[in-house]
């Protein structure tokens, strides 16, 4: 069970460091839509969206799937940047 000091860690070490992407840039390469994207990796538009917006992070599968349509490394695509 987390005691109350390691969610305050956890959100603290979460705070300093922010999900980001290129999506949006790897799609134009590619040149296909927001909705091109979505079907090529069996999600909606607005899920796309979302990434590109960084409103939402993916999971780790939804990650590969995406870096595999655009022939890329994950890490390519998703990276950490600190905030602080």
């Amino acid at each position: 069970m987390s005691s109350s000091s390691d969610i305050i860690l956890l959100f603290t070490v979460q705070s300093l460091l922010a999900m980001k992407n290129n999506l949006r840039v790897e799609r134009a390469i590619l040149r296909v839509t927001q909705q091109q994207m979505a079907e090529k990796i069996g999600v909606s538009r607005q899920t796309i969206v979302a990434i590109e917006s960084e409103k939402y992070v993916p999971s780790t599968v939804l990650a590969i799937k995406i870096a595999k349509v655009c022939d890329k490394k994950v890490e390519d695509i998703f990276f950490l940047e600190d905030t602080d």
